[in-house]
């Protein structure tokens, strides 16, 4: 049941990526664990088409936030904001606040901004004024490392690369030929959220019971 799912899953991603099945399984493989992929790549090569695809077809919340210099870390917790009629605090939700977050282009922006995005990927949370906000279950987050030798003067040393916080690294999209990458605008069928959070479940107690036996 799991392994059909599963292959159902990826073939669905296909329509969408073509070209690079290993990558899509090790994706997929890093979702249902519950974990974190960092892309590496070159720009256009289909990063951020392949995190869509998986979140239309798994049926997540899916976000995206581009990173810049001037990017802030309530871009990514959320903020609170005064409001005169009630006169109270709100709290306005970021980035982060989904089920799939594609963190693009991860290496612009400041090391400040890089450790509340690793809060979230390793607590779950965000902390904003004092008060722990939970984020959504799942939470996968699929941060971009764009190698470009032309801005090459606003890339920071990510923090990312210094801690463990992914299950799959260093993934290269166009590690062949980058005709071997093909792009196309065809829909895809969404699973139900429950049957995904299921899913993911099943594989990780089938993963514990091999690595246990």
């Amino acid at each position: 049941m799991i392994l059909e799912q599963s292959e159902h899953v990826i073939q669905e991603v296909k329509k969408a990526f073509m070209g690079k099945d290993d990558i899509i399984r090790r994706v997929l493989a890093t979702i249902y664990a519950g974990g974190h992929i960092l892309l590496e790549d070159s720009p256009g090569v289909g990063k951020t088409t392949l995190a869509l695809a998986f979140s239309r077809v798994l049926g997540l919340d899916y976000k995206r936030i581009q990173f810049t210099t001037d990017t802030l870390p309530s871009d990514i917790t959320g903020f609170t904001m005064y409001n005169r009629q009630n006169e109270q605090f709100e709290y306005h939700e970021g980035a982060a606040m989904c089920n799939l977050l594609l963190a693009d282009e991860i290496n612009r922006t400041s090391p400040k901004t890089q450790s509340a995005l690793l809060e979230a990927m390793e607590e779950r949370r965000v902390t904003v004024d004092g008060v722990t906000r939970p984020l959504p279950t799942p939470f996968i987050c699929i941060p971009k490392e764009t190698n470009s030798a032309i801005s090459a003067k606003t890339i920071h040393i990510s923090a990312l690369n210094s801690i463990l916080s992914f299950n799959a690294k260093n993934v290269a999209i166009a590690a062949a030929k980058p005709s071997t990458v093909h792009t196309i605008n065809r829909g895809v069928i969404a699973l139900p959220r429950g049957l995904t959070l299921l899913l993911m479940t099943f594989f990780v107690i089938f993963t514990f019971i091999i690595c246990t036996s």
